[in-house]
């Protein structure tokens, strides 16, 4: 989000109040509402837009017009604030630790920019890797199930290991509700749900689950998105509306690029851990398409193992539907 680009008019929907606009690299056309610019315009037109909400679910990203004049190619001009910018600003005295030196960090936030994770590494590989799993441990032995569709993302909570509360069953189903409402809303601010989101809590019956709505409100008042808890469905599942600015990690996490990086991640590890060995990455030729387009990420590699990545582009043979698995090769 926030990208500045030069775009081409590709069509014009008046039955959506707008037009679809072809933009830099392959992802799908944009668009942009007549309210934002379109009005007005005819295909054909070159045009300098802004993003204003990242692609979601296979819909191309939301963009904005500026009054500027512009003239073809299309082309990236400048990009927007990146995560670690983001993130930064949300939290404006805090340390910044990365991984590695690679990683993108603006020239104004080094002096708070510290490169190694010390003794966070574990706990950040667990929280990361945790983050991949649509299954949530939540407090009291409480868990979610997060269903992304393309409509709404659902989010079920189960009693789990909670059921064996001893009080009463009313008030126990209350005490852990009120419970696990901010570990909800923290997944879903780390995560980046977003658009609605419906959340069917745990054995309260539907009439009895308006008693939450203070818990819903509060928990996320403390998200910079600013969502909204719009209240509870005939169902009694909670409403909550939250702003589509960036792709949820669902997303980020699907693909042929995900995982390459996720094998690049692996194969990395395993040369720092097994350096006596030599090792290479066999995966779908999409996924070593995706790494082979990539590259910064090769360079990070190279920068932190000190040599370039080995891979065979064929599926792997041991029988599983992964994409890639590694390998160990006969050093020469």
């Amino acid at each position: 989000m926030g990208d500045e680009v030069i775009g081409r008019i590709t069509a014009r929907v008046p039955a959506m109040a707008g037009a679809f606009v072809a933009l830099p690299g392959a992802e799908p056309d944009g668009f942009l509402p007549d309210t934002a610019g379109a009005a007005g315009l005819t295909e054909g037109r070159f045009v300098a837009l802004r993003v204003t909400r990242g692609p979601q679910g296979g819909k191309g990203c939301r963009l904005s017009a500026s009054d500027d004049v512009a003239e073809g190619p299309i082309r990236l001009l400048a990009r927007g604030p990146g995560a670690v910018a983001r993130l930064a600003a949300l939290h404006p005295t805090a340390e910044i630790r990365i991984d590695r030196p690679a990683v993108a960090v603006p020239l104004a936030l080094r002096s708070r920019l510290q490169i190694g994770l010390g003794d966070l590494r574990g706990e950040a590989d667990a929280e990361w890797s945790a983050l991949e799993d649509l299954v949530v441990a939540l407090p009291a032995g409480a868990r979610m199930t997060i269903s992304p569709t393309p409509a709404l993302t659902a989010i079920d909570v189960d009693a789990g290991a909670a059921t064996a509360d001893r009080r009463p069953k009313k008030e126990a189903q209350l005490a852990l509700n009120r419970a696990v409402i901010p570990a909800i809303a923290r997944q879903i601010r780390l995560r980046h749900l977003a658009g609605a989101i419906v959340v069917d809590s745990a054995g309260l019956p539907q009439r009895g689950r308006s008693v939450l709505a203070d818990s819903f409100t509060a928990a996320l008042a403390e998200d910079p998105a600013k969502p909204r808890f719009l209240g509870f469905s005939g169902l009694g599942l909670a409403e909550i509306l939250r702003p589509r600015l960036h792709p949820p990690l669902h997303e980020l996490f699907a693909g042929p690029h995900a995982a390459g990086l996720a094998a690049l991640a692996a194969l990395c590890q395993a040369w720092e851990t097994q350096p006596g060995q030599a090792h290479a990455l066999q995966a779908v030729p999409s996924v070593i398409a995706a790494i082979e387009a990539d590259a910064t990420a090769r360079q990070q590699f190279r920068d932190r193992i000190g040599r370039v990545p080995t891979f065979h582009a064929q599926p792997p043979d041991d029988g599983s539907l992964r994409a890639w698995r590694l390998v160990t090769v006969p050093q020469r």
